[in-house]
């Protein structure tokens, strides 16, 4: 199991060599980067220009590991839903462009007067048009466990179930909706077929971290966990010792 950041929050007003230096220097391993961030990789980006953003990170200690959309698929409007479907494929194609392993998209929710199964039912067409696109491009599709409703896990574990593709997994996001009586256990073991990567967010905050980590080596989980925490004005001196923290949450 290892470290790396989203660059949504702390990151977020960084351009791609300061993310790389400063994600090298206090002891992350790899980046998602968010879109709509500072850091300008998008899918409007020339060959030439992908190119040159695979070898910054090639002559990197950090992966590019993934590339956070906001591609969701709950809405009743079919041409919306194709409009979401079609713009994940374009970060499908610059994840498979610059190196990347993963696309994150996400439900956000459910739409009122819509039966929960219907939705699901959308979702989950969606996500195997675009399981069967990354197939084709080396590419994962990490479904975030996001929204209200929709970040329940057995809401999760509905749409999972409904997608039922190897290119589509899930992205555990540290919710207080995970927790059943104090413990994760019960929404881990409901989500963890699926499970390919994972955000954390707030270590010192009350998300029972220590239990999720232990359950991660369980599953011998070898991908990585992903820093999604707040702003700071001292951001690199909060990501050495989130760093720091992670670490000693992570020992056996």
């Amino acid at each position: 199991m290892k470290l790396g950041a989203v660059t949504y929050n702390i990151l977020k007003d960084w351009d791609l060599d300061t993310i790389i230096k400063n994600l090298e220097a206090t002891g992350f391993e790899a980046v998602e980067l968010r879109t709509q961030h500072k850091h300008g990789v998008e899918p409007t980006l020339s060959k030439d220009e992908r190119l040159a953003v695979a070898a910054k990170f090639s002559k990197s200690k950090i992966r590019l590991l993934s590339y956070g959309s906001t591609s969701e698929f709950q809405s009743p409007d079919e041409a919306v839903r194709r409009k979401n479907v079609d713009d994940a494929k374009k970060f499908i194609d610059l994840a498979h462009d610059t190196g990347a392993w993963g696309v994150k998209v996400r439900p956000n929710g459910m739409p009122d007067g819509v039966p929960e199964a219907t939705t699901i039912g959308r979702i989950a067409e969606c996500l195997k048009e675009l399981g069967d696109y990354g197939s084709g491009h080396g590419v994962e599709v990490w479904v975030e466990v996001h929204g209200k409703i929709t970040q329940n896990p057995p809401v999760s574990a509905a749409i999972m179930k409904a997608t039922k593709h190897q290119q589509v997994g899930l992205c555990w996001n540290s919710n207080p909706t995970d927790l059943v009586g104090g413990s994760i256990k019960p929404s881990f073991e409901l989500l963890k077929p699926w499970i390919k990567n994972v955000h954390i967010n707030e270590l010192a905050g009350p998300y029972p971290y220590r239990e999720l980590f232990r359950l991660l080596r369980d599953m011998k989980y070898e991908r990585y966990t992903l820093c999604e925490a707040q702003e700071s004005k001292e951001p690199e001196r909060f990501l050495r010792w989130y760093a720091a923290l992670w670490r000693e949450l992570n020992r056996p």
